[in-house]
C-alpha cells in the first residue's frame, strides 16, 4: 500500500493544447479516491499519467514516497482495470489472471495460491476454466479485477470500469468494488463520469472540469458546500437549482456581492401558504412531473416576481427559468398549476459572478 501525491501536474500536447492544468492532490494510504467530471475533462488522461501510460509535461507524481515521472509502468507497482476489460480471448479465466505473474517468473505454487485466493474473493472459483466469451459482462469485469488483485499492487487504478454494464449490474458491481477495496485496504484511484457512482464509492472526491480541479473533499462535504456553480450543477441528481439574481443586490457577510443563488431540489417545499417563514419564495408554474416511486420531481417555470425580501430586502424581477422541486411520495400538483416553493435561509447557497462560492445561508 502507498500514498499517491500529485504536485502541479500538467499535460500539454503538441500544438499547445493543455489537457491537464496544474493538478495537485494527495491520496492517503488505503484511501479510495474518485476522479469525476464530464467527458473530456482530463480525468482519464490524469489516471494514465499516474499509471505511466501518458508522459508528464510538468510536475511530479509520487507513489509510496518515490517520484515515478520517469519510471516505467511495469515498475510502478500499480495495477489497472480498464473499461473494456482487456482480457485475452483465447485464454481461460485462470490463465488470464495468472499471465502477469508468469511473466514475472513467479513460481507456479505461488501463482496458483494467488489466483485461487482472488477467485474465492470474487466468486470465480467455478469459472476458472471458462473463456471470456462464456462469461457475462459482470463476470468479465470481475476477472479483470482478479488479474489486478493477484499482483498485490500498492495502488489500484480503475478507468471507468462499469460503463459497459447495464444499470442494475453497475449498482451491484459498485458495491462489490467498494467491499473489495475495503477488504484489501489498498489505495485506489477510480475514474468515472457518473456522479452517483462517485458519491457512493469515494473517500476523497476530486471534481474535474476542463483539465483543472474544481473541488476536492469528502463526497458529503462537496455536496453540502459546492465550491463553484459547476460543482453545484454536476454533483447531485437532479442538480442544484441555480438562480441568477437580477435586480437584487445581496450582500453576504457584509463584503462580497452574490450574483447567483443556489438551492437543492430537496430543500424546496411546495407551500400552500405564500407567507411561510423562510428565506426564499419562488412563484412557479408546473411544467412537468416525474414520478420515480418514493419521490417525485416537479419542474416549474419561474415567470413571476421572486420574493427575496427576507434575505436582501431588495426583491427584484427575475427572468423565466426552470426550477426543480423534489417532494416525497407520488402526490404532485397538476400540470399548469401555480405553486409557491420555499426554502429556509440556511438552505441557500451564494455564488459570485465568477461562479465561485461566496457563502451559505446563516
Amino acid at each position: 500500500m502507498a500514498d499517491v501525491v500529485l504536485r502541479n501536474v500538467r499535460k500539454t500536447y503538441p500544438g499547445g493544447f493543455e489537457a491537464i492544468k496544474g493538478v495537485d492532490f494527495a491520496v492517503g494510504d488505503g484511501q479510495f479516491c474518485v476522479l469525476v467530471g464530464p467527458s473530456g475533462c482530463g480525468k482519464s488522461t490524469l489516471l494514465r499519467m499516474v499509471a505511466g501510460l501518458e508522459t508528464i509535461t510538468a510536475g511530479e507524481i509520487e507513489i509510496g514516497g518515490r517520484v515515478v515521472n520517469n519510471v516505467e509502468p511495469a515498475d510502478r507497482d500499480i495495477a489497472m482495470v480498464f473499461q473494456n476489460y482487456a482480457l485475452y480471448p483465447h485464454m481461460s479465466v485462470y490463465n488470464n489472471m495468472a499471465y502477469g505473474l508468469r511473466n514475472r517468473g513467479m513460481p507456479k505454487p505461488q501463482i496458483d495460491e494467488r489466483v485461487q485466493e482472488a477467485a474465492r474473493i470474487l466468486e470465480l472459483g467455478s469459472m476458472l476454466q471458462r473463456k471470456p466469451r462464456q462469461l457475462s459482462g459482470g463476470q468479465r469485469q470481475r476477472v479483470a479485477m482478479g488479474r489486478a488483485i493477484v499482483r498485490q499492487p500498492k495502488v489500484f487504478l480503475f478507468d471507468e470500469p462499469l460503463s459497459n454494464l447495464d444499470a442494475k449490474l453497475r449498482v451491484a458491481m459498485r458495491v462489490e468494488i467498494r467491499k473489495l477495496q475495503r477488504r484489501l485496504a489498498t489505495t485506489a484511484i477510480y475514474v468515472t463520469h457518473d456522479q452517483l457512482e462517485a458519491m457512493t464509492l469515494a473517500d476523497i472526491l476530486v471534481v474535474m472540469n476542463a483539465g483543472a480541479v474544481e473541488q476536492i473533499g469528502s463526497p458529503l462535504d462537496v455536496y453540502a458546500k459546492p465550491a463553484t456553480t459547476f460543482v453545484a450543477s454536476f454533483i447531485g441528481a437532479p442538480p442544484m437549482n441555480l438562480i441568477p439574481i437580477e435586480g437584487v443586490r445581496a450582500q453576504v457577510g457584509g463584503a462580497a456581492e452574490a450574483s447567483i443563488l443556489g438551492v437543492r431540489p430537496e430543500d424546496l417545499v411546495i407551500s400552500a401558504d405564500p407567507a411561510r417563514p423562510g428565506g426564499l419564495a419562488l412563484d412557479l408554474t408546473v411544467e412537468a412531473i416525474e414520478r420515480v416511486g418514493p419521490e417525485t420531481f416537479v419542474y416549474g417555470s419561474r415567470e413571476r416576481r421572486n420574493d427575496l425580501a427576507a434575505i436582501s430586502n431588495k426583491p427584484g424581477e427575475l427572468p423565466p427559468d426552470e426550477v426543480i422541486v423534489r417532494i416525497p411520495g407520488q402526490d404532485a400538483p397538476p400540470i399548469g398549476a401555480q405553486i409557491v416553493a420555499t426554502a429556509l435561509p440556511q438552505q441557500l447557497h451564494w455564488f459570485g459572478a465568477d461562479g465561485r462560492r461566496i457563502a451559505a445561508g446563516p
